[in-house]
């Protein structure tokens, strides 16, 4: 599973066009077979989204444009389709889930003829909607691991959020953030790392998003990542250093910004701090010990399990950061890192 994953010729093209939506991908297994697994079905990010299928999306919502050119954009479910092939073309003998949707900030509009009717009186044919921000998941359970015994199956997504474009000008790149990494089948918590994970994945055209997704999926070291997380179990914060930790975190949010700029990155907010702290005693996968000491593992998914209040266009950024800041904090209790200042 070792970044030597045979990436497709670069001259061999998915069959890409700007159409309702893309022939189907066969290899998908229905998720009322998944469902029915000893885990509890849980969404990956909460916060204020709703779930939605792919249908939903080809059918019900409309299509937003540049609007100095009227070209449009790249939809939402073609961002999935193209993902669902890349994965079909790079992962050719494994199976893969049905994606897992979420959705947020709908914005409403109305047809011409309904113009002049009062919005209570609207019909649902006069009725238009499309979602600004959407987030994807698509897992592979054919490929698994464990990281003390929470089952951990490879799992692919993005992120596109229409607020960081700019509509109201001519079609120029479009942004997408795009990651591999795991999903805890425990918490259902994403694990994503920097080498799978782009967060400014800018594109101009179908066959150019799908190239950088196949170079990212090509690229990806699923093991050289498993290693990393496994690590974090050897490693233990006591009940005095995790409380120093969480005050240090908070102090951080009120810092002059000239000292703050001299620490290493942290996005979390107070709201998610005291998330953290909450489940550092009630979590039932991953709280204290008996002896109120906490392993880096279990930090790790009380901050990617804090982050699922987050919105979805901060949400990978987040769930990258709480990577590295557990990577940090375990070489700090090694004695070199810059985070020392969070236990100190």
């Amino acid at each position: 599973m070792e970044n030597t994953i045979d990436l497709i010729e670069q001259s061999e093209k998915l069959q890409l066009s700007p159409v309702k939506h893309l022939s189907p991908v066969t290899k998908i297994i229905d998720m009322s077979v998944h469902s029915q697994s000893q885990y509890q079905d849980k969404p990956f990010i909460e916060a204020n989204t709703q779930e939605i299928d792919i249908y939903s999306l080809r059918n019900n919502c409309i299509i937003p444009v540049f609007s100095k050119d009227n070209e449009k954009t790249i939809a939402h479910q073609e961002f999935i389709e193209i993902t669902q092939n890349c994965i079909a073309k790079v992962f050719s003998n494994q199976i893969f889930n049905d994606p897992e949707i979420r959705v947020s900030h709908q914005i409403k509009g109305r047809t011409p003829d309904a113009i002049y009717k009062n919005a209570k009186d609207l019909l649902s044919h006069e009725r238009t909607q499309y979602f600004e921000r959407m987030a994807f998941i698509i897992k592979i359970p054919s490929i698994t691991d464990s990281v003390t015994g929470n089952e951990l199956a490879l799992t692919v997504g993005g992120v596109r959020a229409y607020n960081q474009e700019n509509l109201y000008n001519k079609k120029t790149f479009e942004k997408f953030k795009f990651f591999v990494g795991f999903q805890n089948k425990v918490c259902c918590n994403l694990c994503v790392w920097s080498d799978g994970f782009v967060d400014d994945l800018k594109v101009s055209s179908y066959e150019e998003l799908q190239s950088k997704l196949l170079n990212i999926l090509g690229n990806y070291n699923a093991e050289k990542h498993l290693s990393e997380m496994k690590q974090f179990a050897d490693y233990f914060l006591t009940e005095h250093q995790f409380a120093q930790l969480l005050g240090r975190t908070r102090l951080y949010q009120h810092l002059p910004k000239r000292e703050r700029q001299t620490l290493p990155l942290l996005q979390f907010t107070d709201g998610h701090i005291n998330t953290i702290t909450k489940d550092y005693y009630e979590d039932e996968s991953f709280c204290r010990n008996t002896e109120g000491d906490i392993n880096l593992w279990n930090l790790y998914n009380l901050f990617t399990q804090a982050n699922k209040s987050s919105y979805i266009d901060t949400f990978l950024d987040r769930n990258l950061n709480a990577f590295d800041f557990t990577k940090g904090i375990q070489q700090t209790l090694n004695g070199n890192s810059n985070y020392h200042w969070f236990l100190s």
